[in-house]
């Protein structure tokens, strides 16, 4: 028996691993986090399988139920949204799993940041930002490191891809425009590639106010950064005539 921690993508069931997929298909036993994993995703799950919508749970009570199917022998997939090394409360879940000796692993899935994806933008540009921030405000759940604040980060400049802070937004635009200047190009990516999904594309000076008009509270990720407007940036060196590598030798 194994617990599979199963990265469910951002929400279009056809954007999940096919690894995912398929110990979906076989593993009797499924617990999903229902406020953020579609239900479309758990129609792979096999006939008569147990399924257990998690987010009413607490830790014990979800622990419990991987306790059960594992005394069971019974494979249990436990799907997280995006992928579910961040911000997917994972760890505290596997260390109650190796305290009870119950084997697991990880299945990586398609990161909420692929909103980029929707928006047919490339997050690293030349010349204006090669690094990507990703990062959180503090909320009612956990604290942030102080050496974490937005606005140290914000000052280096990077594309910024800010996760479960959406109820945050007044705060995120006062942090950011000293650094980032109220013309930068802000996103507000609900729900990407759920039907409802929805791009609220403006700056960090009305970005606050399009978020409000579209009613736009939870499950979003706030992207910001320069590289969002594609404008005025160099050619990547990659695939530069001049440019030579191993697989691509100077030509005699």
């Amino acid at each position: 028996m194994t617990v599979h921690f199963i990265g469910a993508g951002p929400g279009a069931p056809d954007l999940i691993t096919v690894r995912g997929a398929r110990l979906i298909e076989r593993c009797p036993v499924c617990l999903y986090a229902g406020s953020l994993v579609p239900r479309g995703i758990l129609a792979a799950v096999p006939p008569g399988a147990r399924v257990i919508d998690t987010a009413p749970l607490t830790l014990d009570e979800i622990v419990a139920h991987l306790l059960e199917a594992h005394q069971r022998g019974l494979d249990a997939a436990r799907l997280h949204s995006g992928d579910p090394s961040l911000y997917g409360a994972i760890g505290e879940q596997m260390r109650r799993l190796q305290a009870l000796g119950i084997p697991y692993d990880v299945t990586p899935g398609v990161p909420s940041f692929a909103a980029a994806a929707a928006l047919g933008r490339e997050l690293t540009l030349p010349e204006i930002a090669q690094t990507v921030i990703l990062t959180r405000t503090a909320t009612r759940s956990s604290p942030m490191p102080e050496r974490e604040a937005l606005e140290r980060l914000g000052a280096i400049g990077a594309t910024l891809a800010i996760h479960l802070s959406i109820t945050n937004l007044a705060r995120v635009v006062r942090a950011l425009i000293p650094f980032y200047g109220s013309e930068c190009p802000a996103i507000v990516a609900y729900r990407v590639s759920w039907p409802d999904e929805q791009l609220i594309r403006g700056t960090l000076g009305d970005i606050r106010e399009k978020a409000k008009e579209a009613h736009i509270t939870r499950t979003a990720l706030v992207l910001v950064g320069e590289a969002l407007a594609d404008e005025g940036a160099a050619e990547s060196r990659l695939y530069a005539a001049d440019h030579h590598h191993l697989m691509r030798p100077r030509r005699a």
